[in-house]
């Protein structure tokens, strides 16, 4: 949030611009936000660009979702630059160098105008007092290119850490990635993840066609989903996406529940669905559409995600589903009672660091721990759930080993449940099997999806 004293660049017409510029001002405060404060990107975004011209927005979203992404690498090219360590430095300071850093050797910005643009937004925004030690170090980050650079901060780093400063991830997500993928899909898949993604859309099935969603944003039809259509510009123009007829959803997201229904529906498995982590209920939207259920069961922790679902769900007749705010680790409603549980579990994020470029420097290796238990308890709750013959469908937005495959096999490990296969629900698919073949693995390298990941487990009949 901004300080006492100051205001959000404000962008109307007809007024002179001063030193610094408001585009620089808004992509000072947002990264403000989002290291400071812990907001999150986007939405820090949208508040600090609040009737900028498009030029300005197109310019202050590049140089601040550039940033976030790079700011382990550009930290280091920072101390090489200054020879201290950016600890020694005021935050706001750092958050200004990364800026004039990414804008210097990233973005078409001369070197003089970087590093006078930094100097004159210390100056504004911090003080004058600092305005020394910007100009010093900004005017050593100019003097070499990026690939310059890269190689003089991983010299003599051995190759892991190497390959994280040059591809701007955190050293232990890339070897969570490398224990998942082939090594020659290290590198693709560490550069898909800095790729701005595209924007999806999913028709709610039953109040749309696919057919009509192109038509009416002239988007292009997904590869495999058969409910998905890319699209350019902002979705909230679109009138069938105000109106509840569609709404914004990742590819992956979409393919693990056509996956899950079809293993139902081949299954013959009769009687109400769940969504365990219902939020923000992009996969309710698509189960609730389809002809499979008796009824959905919606059930999100936190209200204000619940009421999310609620909106995704609103085109839809309120008699054939309930939204329930509810902790799904203390299940209150019947077990045994659910012909398909979908458990999309709070997981590190790891499969949409596309979408969230400040995620990756924010998680921590020992945040696994706790979401690792929590999503232990909610596999089991879901398992409870499903009614004999039922299907649980374990889902999580990561690659990661310890949230995916060994979830599932520590949970299945001495009790009488069948893994499905599966990839053999997504013929259309190609390469989508994890490690274990039993499991669907979703890449944004391979499949241009965030990487979801998917385990179908079906309850034994008593």
């Amino acid at each position: 949030m901004l300080p006492p004293g100051h205001v959000a660049p404000a962008w109307p017409p007809g007024r002179a611009l001063s030193r610094p510029d408001r585009a620089r001002q808004a992509a000072y405060w947002t990264l403000r936000d989002v290291t400071a404060d812990g907001a999150y990107t986007n939405l820090a975004l949208a508040e600090h660009l609040r009737g900028a011209p498009p030029d300005d927005a197109a310019f202050v979203t590049e140089m601040v979702n550039g940033t976030a992404r790079a700011i382990g690498t550009l930290d280091a090219i920072i101390e090489a630059a200054g020879g201290r360590s950016t600890s020694t430095l005021q935050p706001a300071v750092v958050d200004v160098l990364r800026l004039g850093a990414y804008q210097a050797l990233r973005m078409r910005v001369p070197p003089h105008a970087a590093v006078s643009t930094s100097v004159d937004l210390a100056a504004d925004q911090i003080g004058r007092r600092v305005t020394g030690v910007v100009n010093a170090i900004m005017r050593r980050i100019v003097e070499r290119t990026w690939d310059e650079w890269l190689a003089a901060i991983t010299d003599g780093l051995d190759e892991m850490d190497a390959v994280a400063l040059r591809h701007q991830h955190p050293r232990w997500i890339v070897d969570a990635f490398a224990d998942r993928l082939p090594p020659g899909e290290l590198v693709p898949a560490l550069e898909a993840d800095n790729a701005p993604p595209r924007t999806t859309l999913a028709v709610r099935p039953g109040l749309m066609t696919r057919d009509e969603l192109v038509a009416a944003t002239g988007g292009t039809p997904t590869p495999y989903s058969p409910w998905g259509v890319t699209v350019t510009g902002d979705p909230g123009g679109f009138e069938c996406v105000r109106d509840g007829r569609a709404g914004v959803q990742d590819e992956g997201s979409q393919l693990v529940v056509l996956a899950a229904t079809r293993a139902v529906e081949s299954l013959g498995t009769d009687g109400p669905w769940l969504d365990l982590c219902a939020g923000p209920g992009g996969k309710s939207a698509l189960l609730r559409g389809l002809d499979g259920p008796e009824f959905l069961v919606a059930t999100e922790l936190q209200p204000h995600r619940a009421k999310l679902v609620q909106q995704a769900l609103r085109a839809y007749p309120a008699a054939g589903h309930q939204v329930i705010v509810a902790d799904g680790t203390e299940a209150t409603w019947q077990h045994d009672a659910f012909g398909l549980v979908l458990v999309d579990a709070p997981c590190s994020g790891l499969g949409s660091l596309r979408r969230r470029p400040e995620s990756r420097w924010r998680r921590k290796a020992d945040d696994l721990v706790s979401l690792r238990s929590l999503q232990g308890v909610l596999l089991v709750r879901a398992w409870t759930s499903a009614r004999p013959g039922g299907v649980v469908a374990y889902v999580t937005c990561s690659p990661h080993r310890a949230e995916t495959a060994d979830i599932v096999n520590d949970f299945a490990d001495g009790m009488d449940v069948e893994i499905l296969t599966a990839p053999s629900y997504l013929p259309e698919v190609p390469d989508c099997a994890g490690i274990d073949p039993r499991f669907v693995q979703l890449w944004p390298h391979r499949h241009n999806t965030d990487a979801m990941f998917l385990a179908l487990l079906r309850k034994p009949d008593k």
